[in-house]
């Protein structure tokens, strides 16, 4: 069947799903979707998604959404390469890491990034700064799973890489904006500060059809 993504630039939502098409080889059409003309909300997505948010992935006749839901169905419909793991165990674990990076990290993450791409910074420094040291702790965890192996779980990438990766990057981009310096010397470099983490983004971004997965209107304004 036909694989159609539709996804919006800058989604690490859409950037997970993204990196779990290329790492499985899967042919797919790319919808790409404009945030700021509202395309996510029009009347042909919310037949697709009443949300009217991305991903969305359409395999023939089926559709799927939320990032999660999506990695799963892949691995299950398409399953050479795993992305969940070779055994129940495997699959648990990273799915549990999932999850938890989602619950204890991510809302954090999107509340700094949110706040100083929308200027929003000032005013809010004792908020953002108390979110920060909770996106550092969840990092220093991985930091450590990663000085243990190249991997956030074992020796293979996994869906774990492809959820965290992303946020990881959104974030980073956000602390080098001038607005953000300050907040951002408390997490950057992140070669100084978290140097298994570094040498993680250096090995996803070295992975076939990486550079197809990047936010487009990031390099545009690099």
């Amino acid at each position: 069947m036909a694989l159609t993504l539709y996804w919006g630039s800058g989604s690490p939502f859409a950037w997970r799903v993204m990196l779990a098409l290329e790492h499985k080889r899967l042919a797919y059409t790319s919808e790409l979707l404009h945030f700021d003309k509202q395309e996510h909300q029009s009347p042909h997505m919310l037949k697709l998604n009443p949300r009217g948010r991305v991903p969305v992935l359409k395999d023939g006749d089926y559709v799927v959404f939320e990032s999660l839901a999506v990695l799963y169905y892949l691995d299950l419909k398409y399953p050479d390469p795993p992305i969940f793991g070779a055994t129940p165990e495997e699959a648990g674990v990273i799915m549990r890491v999932c999850l938890e990076f989602q619950a204890y990290a991510e809302p954090s993450l999107l509340n700094i990034c949110e706040a100083v791409f929308g200027n929003q910074v000032q005013g809010r420094f004792e908020e953002l700064s108390d979110a920060l040291h909770v996106v550092a702790r969840e990092a220093r965890t991985i930091e450590g799973r990663l000085s243990r192996e190249q991997w956030v779980v074992g020796q293979q990438y996994s869906a774990a890489d492809m959820v965290i990766f992303p946020d990881i990057q959104l974030l980073r981009r956000a602390l080098a904006k001038p607005q953000a310096s300050e907040l951002g010397a408390r997490f950057l470099p992140m070669e100084r500060n978290y140097p298994a983490l570094a040498r993680w983004i250096a090995r996803i971004e070295s992975l076939p059809g990486y550079e197809r997965t990047y936010p487009p209107h990031w390099r545009e304004s690099a």
